[in-house]
């Protein structure tokens, strides 16, 4: 077998070695620098950024247990390189390069359909002609990649390492979606969601883009923190329902963003409403109102008012949001009116 061979048969092989808690690769994720072949000795140069020693143990094992019975290789010499990842806390919020607005869609309390509204909000903005990406930065429930239709794993990009993102529906999108399998839980601790949080940002190669939609996951966390503190937000649209139980939380997600000096660009209230198919039938099943008191209460815009669609849940569920439906909603309407209100607001 020529050098070819052998490079080829090590790559398959090691295509085989999983990163700890991911469905994807150590050659996906662009992991493996170098490789030679020294007569029967393998080595393979890595370079990774985890703060978790127990990370190259378990890949270095794998790695061995891949290349066992493997004729041509009779040991292996790793030389794993464990890079810090690089903070930017310490210089304060920065803007990500090439991008023109940055705006996150966040709520306070989950299940109130945030990122349904980020989802139809970003690939709305892109039909009416702006470049738009989206970045799904909740890490624990990531839906985004379900909601576009994405079924695009993760590529990295030659020479820079930087991970490209998919194109849906016009949008650039970036998820932990398509990095986990549909049934892999995303385990991770402290340090790891801020640095895989950051990586999201800075280490996908978005090129220009005019604005970027963060979808936030709900509560006021470690993510939330880790983006207000490091990215310079344009602002927020905060989504909520019309019951107390949701403006609560709402609040408290106004607070955190005003504590930083980010804007808000608006409310959405979602599930406002519930029109009987075929009738004139309004059924308000979680109040009515809310958004509206809290808008004014908080002397912000209220953006628009989003009935309870089946239609908006089907169009998510298939992966082509609602906007993009064949026959028009009311769902459908109100947020191509949201859409226009927020690019008259950034531009």
């Amino acid at each position: 077998m020529g050098t070819d061979g052998w490079r080829d048969e090590v790559i398959t092989r090691l295509r085989g070695v999983k990163y700890p808690g991911f469905s994807r690769d150590i050659i996906s994720f662009g992991l493996v620098q170098d490789m030679v072949m020294e007569g029967s000795d393998l080595k393979l140069k890595l370079k990774l950024t985890t703060p978790d020693p127990a990370v190259p143990e378990k890949i270095g094992k794998e790695i061995r247990d891949a290349l066992k019975g493997y004729a041509l290789v009779k040991s292996v010499t790793l030389e794993i390189e464990v890079a810090p990842p690089q903070s930017t806390a310490s210089t304060g919020p920065q803007g990500i390069e090439g991008v023109k607005k940055i705006v996150a869609v966040a709520s306070g309390k989950g299940g109130v359909g945030k990122s349904t509204v980020a989802a139809n909000l970003a690939v709305q903005m892109a039909r009416d002609g702006l470049k738009v990406g989206l970045c799904d930065c909740d890490l624990y429930g990531p839906s985004q990649a379900l909601m576009l239709g994405c079924r695009e794993g993760i590529r990295v990009e030659e020479g820079t390492e930087r991970i490209v993102p998919a194109e849906c529906h016009g949008v650039k999108l970036m998820s932990m979606g398509m990095l986990l399998g549909d049934d892999s839980p995303a385990a991770l601790r402290g340090p790891m969601v801020t640095r895989f949080t950051q990586q999201f940002l800075r280490q996908v190669a978005w090129g220009e883009l005019d604005v970027l939609v963060l979808d936030l996951p709900p509560g006021t966390g470690d993510i939330q923190l880790t983006i207000v503190q490091t990215v310079a937000l344009d602002g927020a649209v905060i989504v909520t329902t019309p019951q107390e139980v949701a403006l609560v939380d709402a609040r408290k997600a106004i607070a955190m963003f005003r504590k930083v000096n980010v804007a808000i660009l608006g409310l959405v209230e979602n599930m406002s409403f519930f029109l009987v198919p075929g009738t004139n039938q309004k059924h308000e099943i979680f109040g009515s109102g809310g958004g509206r008191r809290e808008a004014e209460r908080q002397k912000v815009s209220l953006l628009g008012e989003i009935p309870l669609d089946p239609e908006a849940r089907k169009c998510g569920d298939d992966g082509k949001p609602v906007v993009l439906g064949p026959s028009p909603s009311e769902a459908a309407e109100i947020f191509v009116l949201i859409a226009q209100k927020l690019k008259k607001i950034l531009f």
